[in-house]
């Protein structure tokens, strides 16, 4: 497969059109066989569920190049589980796990001269997403929807190497305690947008949220879970039922224990704990870990003795382990990487 001319090592994280995308409709009770459009317009009606009550969800997972070749995809079956639970709770007709699995190919296979190549550092960015697209003028369910996946090819999170992050403690809540906090629902990031402005304006790269019930324990950022490694080298992260399950976090625990032999726990992380760890990270698609170097509570500063030059030992340790995985240089545990 030629690759298209592209300065792939010069590519932002953004949107670049490709060849095709992937469209299913779900109208009277049933989704439909579905395809590949080369069509990215989307026409509905002005009253549509998704425009005026935000029924609408997403997913992100990355089509790579390996080392030897072949265009793999990474664990897309926790995508279509997650999105699967995220439509139930959004009272949206889940989209068929395997079908799922079936259109992320599709779209990759169709879009295979868009993958970059291995070394240039850039992957292919998968979307998949679906919405309410009928007339809705009461506050109800959506009766008919779309399901669709783009992709598009994006360079890596971090240019010039990864330097740690200087996040703020916010003083907004990210997810209620019996809220949506749990699922990919667009709502969730709309809500982090001005917090996230905020904390741009005031240097910051990103917000750490509290729980919203006792603003004392850690929970996640508007778009990825953190990760800690003690000064024993023990790997925790935040457990609550208001955070992302994120199939990154989970990967890397399991790289933790499995390939690295260290303790993994996923447990409650008090924030006044923060300050013991010898390390942080935030961990999601992006960038598999960014590391982050120091907190800042109010003016009051947490420094990492990892500091603010590069990834800590450990995380760097995590970081070349997965991505060796998702790139073919490791073997990756059974089922973890699926070929097109």
């Amino acid at each position: 497969m030629e690759k298209k001319d592209i300065d792939w090592s010069g590519l932002g994280f953004g949107y670049v059109k490709t060849d095709k995308r992937y469209v299913s409709n779900f109208k009277n009770g049933a989704w439909d066989d579905g395809g590949l459009t080369e069509d990215a317009d989307i026409v509905m009606n002005e009253c549509a569920g998704v425009l005026q009550y935000a029924q609408t969800c997403f997913e992100g997972l990355k089509a790579y190049t390996t080392e030897d070749g072949r265009t793999v995809c990474f664990r897309p079956d926790l995508n279509a589980a997650r999105m699967y639970d995220t439509a139930q709770r959004l009272e949206m007709p889940p989209f068929p796990k395997e079908r799922f699995v079936e259109a992320v190919k599709q779209v990759v296979k169709a879009n295979e001269a868009w993958v970059p190549p291995y070394g240039s550092g850039a992957t292919l960015y998968l979307r998949p997403y679906m919405f309410g697209i009928n007339p809705v003028i009461g506050v109800k369910p959506a009766e008919d929807y779309q399901f669709r996946i783009f992709a598009t090819p994006v360079g890596p999170y971090f240019k010039g190497g990864a330097k740690p992050l200087t996040l703020c403690v916010s003083d907004f809540d990210r997810a209620a305690p019996h809220g949506t906090g749990h699922i990919k629902a667009g709502l969730n990031y709309a809500m982090s947008l001005h917090p996230i402005v905020e904390a741009h304006k005031a240097g910051f790269a990103e917000n750490m949220y509290l729980d919203a019930a006792t603003r004392t324990k850690v929970e996640e950022t508007g778009g990825a879970n953190f990760i800690f490694v003690t000064k024993d080298n023990k790997v925790v992260t935040p457990k609550s039922s208001s955070i992302l399950p994120s199939i990154t976090r989970r990967s890397l625990m399991y790289v933790a224990k499995e390939y690295l032999g260290l303790e993994a726990e996923e447990r409650e992380v008090h924030f006044d704990e923060v300050k013991d760890f010898a390390e942080c990270g935030l961990c999601g698609t992006a960038a598999v870990i960014s590391p982050v170097g120091k907190i800042v509570d109010h003016g009051k500063e947490i420094c990492f003795p990892s500091g603010m030059d590069e990834m800590g030992p450990v995380t760097k340790k995590l970081y070349d382990t997965l991505t060796g995985i998702q790139m073919g240089r490791l073997d990756a545990p059974e089922g973890w990487i699926v070929e097109i």
